[in-house]
């Protein structure tokens, strides 16, 4: 397929578990170096259409561009990106939007290897380290999965804080949003995990929000 046309789609067209294993595809592509995608060259003024294949909530963390690690082209991805991939009411709503106007059949929630922000909670939750600004609203977020992890008497403690955090933003998204919750129910939308290794360029797809 050419790096300049975009596949048509309507709306219901990608079931969520397409969606995944277009998302997994994409990624062994991005892994082996075998990327369909000239992302140079793909330009989102030849897109007619805004029908993505997923939202995905991701960590603000400039080396995490999920269009690239999944191989995806412009217009599939409605991306929300904040630092430690955690949500707000204005995150929320963002991803209600995808589900309700444009119908996205997949939610993930991205986290990383080696997330700064991640690093920080932990360092304040451990080592009372103060941070100065409004950096304290997201290690509030974040601290909960601190405590988690801190439970667990883990060797890595980033990155166990960061799977725990990733998952428990999947189950605040289908708790928190009965608008979410019921596409999930009638089998329009699933909430995934994913957790990106910046080192391998891997994403290891984690478990789902099932009610």
């Amino acid at each position: 397929m050419s790096p300049h046309r975009h596949p048509q789609r309507n709306q219901g067209e990608v079931t969520p578990d397409l969606a995944i294993q277009m998302l997994k595809d994409g990624n062994r592509r991005y892994v082996t170096n075998t990327e369909r995608v000239d992302h140079g060259a793909a330009h989102v003024s030849l897109v007619e259409e805004h029908v993505p294949v997923a939202a995905i909530l991701a960590c603000a963390d400039a080396r995490v561009g999920a269009e690239r690690l999944f191989d995806q082209l412009p217009g599939d991805l409605f991306m929300v990106r904040v630092a430690g991939n955690v949500f707000s009411e204005y995150g929320l709503a963002s991803l209600e939007y995808a589900v309700d106007a444009l119908g996205v059949p997949l939610i993930m929630v991205l986290g990383h290897t080696n997330c700064g922000a991640v690093t920080a909670a932990v360092q304040v939750v451990e080592q009372e380290v103060h941070l100065p600004g409004r950096l304290h609203v997201l290690i509030d977020a974040l601290e909960p999965s601190v405590l988690r992890a801190r439970e667990r008497q883990p060797e890595d403690m980033i990155d166990t804080t960061s799977r725990i955090n990733v998952m428990r933003q999947v189950d605040r998204i289908g708790s928190l949003s009965p608008m979410i919750a019921a596409a999930i129910e009638a089998g329009a939308t699933k909430v995934i995990g994913g957790m990106y290794d910046m080192k391998s360029g891997e994403v290891d797809f984690m478990g789902e929000v099932t009610e």
